[in-house]
């Protein structure tokens, strides 16, 4: 006999919004599966309003309540039981966050949390990973968004330590990533893994996600250093609108793609991991299994 329940994670990212519709199949002497029954992504760009000019516009936050009405809708028709909506970087940085947050619970009738940097790499972390995290081998963790990067590390199928850094993809593009912050994450990775041997990365975001897509590799098996070094190269020699038109990106992902990759390659770089996983999970995910095991 098996019981089946529906929680939605919604993520207001820097660079678009996901609603993630989730099976919670729970069956006695079994563990409890998640699966994926919806995911809707909208490309609202809050990130190039909160980081350039300090506020979300009215434009975007009627867009925002559209798309919350939007959800709202879907998570009706899906008879989801239980959601809860997290926003990140961009809200967080709006000096009219909190505002957004009112003005979105009194029109579409959703309330959103807006969260730190450090419980945003909580959430990502309590993600299941155990049937990657192979109890002998080293792992560092990169959630790669459009306002900030997670780093966790992984040893012995534990989490060691993680961190939040000010670096995404939206902050890149508006060249608001200055030197010293890159020397804080060469740093910190290099101090954090430093003891360890053969680390290797797990990448999780849309770029990450859309990267091992276009490489054709069947899932759980890694792309390599020198595949990602590659289509640095191959993306930085094209055009944004041959990004668009040859290789069928979206609008909004042949922007942020190599800045992505510059975050990605770095961490394999300072960590000496030659390989990265990817393992299709992010922040939606952690959300809806941090909900089911009463984290958050």
């Amino acid at each position: 006999m098996i019981k089946i329940k529906k929680y939605a994670a919604i993520d207001i990212g820097s660079n678009a919004m996901r609603l993630l519709v989730a099976n919670i199949i729970e069956e006695n002497g079994k563990e409890t599966q998640f699966s994926k029954s919806s995911l809707v992504r909208v490309p609202i760009r809050l990130g190039q309003d909160a980081f350039t000019v300090g506020e979300i516009t009215e434009e975007n936050i009627d867009r925002m309540v559209d798309a919350m009405r939007a959800f709202k809708l879907i998570m009706k028709v899906h008879k989801v039981e239980k959601y809860m909506a997290c926003a990140t970087s961009a809200l967080r940085e709006a000096y009219n966050g909190k505002e957004v947050v009112e003005i979105i619970k009194k029109k579409a009738d959703v309330k959103i949390e807006i969260i730190d940097g450090k419980k945003e790499a909580a959430i990502i972390a309590s993600t299941d990973l155990h049937y990657l995290l192979k109890t002998e081998h080293n792992y560092l963790y990169v959630d790669v968004g459009g306002g900030s990067t997670e780093f966790s590390l992984f040893s012995d199928g534990k989490m060691i330590i993680s961190k939040s850094f000010k670096v995404g993809t939206v902050r890149l593009l508006n060249n608001m990533v200055g030197e010293i912050v890159w020397h804080e994450i060469e740093k910190w990775i290099k101090q954090n893994t430093e003891e360890f041997d053969n680390v290797t990365l797990i990448g999780s975001g849309g770029n990450i996600n859309k990267l091992f897509k276009m490489s054709g590799k069947q899932n759980e098996k890694p792309l390599s250093y020198i595949y990602l070094n590659a289509q640095y190269t191959n993306l930085n020699a094209l055009s944004y609108e041959q990004r668009i038109s040859e290789l069928g990106l979206n609008p909004d992902r042949a922007d942020v793609i190599i800045p992505a990759l510059r975050i990605y390659l770095n961490a394999m770089k300072w960590s000496g991991a030659r390989n990265i996983y990817v393992p299709k999970i992010g922040l939606a995910d952690g959300i809806v299994k941090a909900m089911y095991y009463g984290k958050i």
